[in-house]
């Protein structure tokens, strides 16, 4: 019987681990979890920060580069560098065997740069190539000065993650900013087919921040108000995901798709609950579709791969009155 990571990518959606960390190359756990079915890796400046302060897996090149007159910045650029490239290298037959549809793994510009468009351009441009692996994708925050930086490195030839959206407005910017990239490389006769995104969006903390607002008129006496606590962020991603067939699927994607381009495809992120009282697989088994990918941290994957379930899309992106939650027809990982 197939696996739940092996289910999902049946269905078209792609795991991929939010987290990377040194030691898990030489102990074999990604070799591990590439081979249950893990199909890329995402990591932003927090994951290496919390990576290189503790423990001891990068003392040894730190000693090295001891006397070297570089600055924090360019040292952190140096380790972070390093674990990129073995982690591409790691996912490189997953990418090989996918076709260069998946297998990628993301490294981000520098966060100083997120309302910096030529900043992140440049930024974005000599991470490509320093990493220099086919399978990385930068990753530029979806932020009014990102947009165009996305257009721009889309059409120079990058792969690039759109990262930190948190609403459909700023997420089909984006997705229209792919498209034009692309568009952009056609007119000037490149190849469209060898390029991938995705675009990031976050719901978790959506759901932390609405159930705020919704426990502040609760305790106020709005009980009925109760039903809706832990629902805007899969209410969000389910218009989102409607806003991507709308897009992909739609006259606007038709001369990328002639020329082989591949869908922008949407990416679920921050997976992991932080409601201690919501289930550990809730941003999981309800956002399940094709053409999507959930990246998800160590304890929501464990969680995924520890559970007796059975995948399934159920029309994700249907929304109705139910009368309920407001939202009818959910992707799913049922469970047995």
């Amino acid at each position: 019987m197939k696996n739940q990571l092996q289910q999902l990518a049946d269905v078209g959606q792609s795991v991929w681990l939010d987290n990377l960390r040194r030691s898990m190359f030489a102990s074999g756990e990604l070799k591990r979890l590439i081979d249950m079915g893990l199909r890329g890796m995402t990591s932003n400046p927090s994951i290496f920060e919390k990576a290189i302060g503790t423990g001891s897996d990068y003392d040894e090149q730190l000693r090295s580069l001891i006397g070297t007159e570089k600055d924090a910045e360019a040292l952190f650029w140096d380790l972070a560098i390093e674990d990129i490239r073995n982690a591409c290298d790691a996912f490189a037959p997953v990418f090989m065997a996918q076709g260069g549809r998946d297998g990628f793994v993301s490294l981000e510009v520098s966060p100083l740069l997120a309302h910096d468009t030529n900043g992140t351009i440049a930024m974005a441009k000599e991470l490509w190539a320093r990493v220099d692996r086919p399978n990385l994708m930068v990753k530029i925050p979806g932020t009014a000065e990102g947009i165009p930086a996305i257009e721009e490195c889309i059409f120079a030839g990058l792969n690039i993650n759109v990262t930190l959206i948190f609403g459909t407005e700023m997420y089909e910017k984006a997705a229209r900013a792919y498209v034009r990239g692309l568009e952009r490389r056609i007119a000037k006769r490149l190849p469209v087919d060898g390029i991938a995104s995705v675009n990031s969006v976050f719901v978790s903390r959506i759901d932390t921040a609405v159930d705020k607002m919704l426990q502040a008129r609760i305790d106020k006496g709005e009980r009925n108000l109760e039903s809706l606590l832990g629902k805007a962020g899969v209410a969000g991603l389910k218009l989102t995901y409607q806003r991507f067939r709308d897009i992909f699927q739609g006259d606007a994607f038709a001369k990328c798709r002639q020329a082989g381009a591949a869908v922008q495809r949407p990416l679920w992120a921050s997976t992991s609950t932080k409601n201690p009282n919501y289930d550990d697989l809730m941003y999981v088994e309800r956002v399940v579709a094709p053409d999507t990918v959930n990246t998800m941290p160590e304890n929501t994957l464990a969680a995924l791969t520890h559970a007796e379930v059975q995948v399934c899309a159920k029309d994700f992106g249907n929304l109705r009155s139910d009368g309920q939650d407001g939202i009818q027809g959910q992707g799913g990982v049922l469970r047995d």
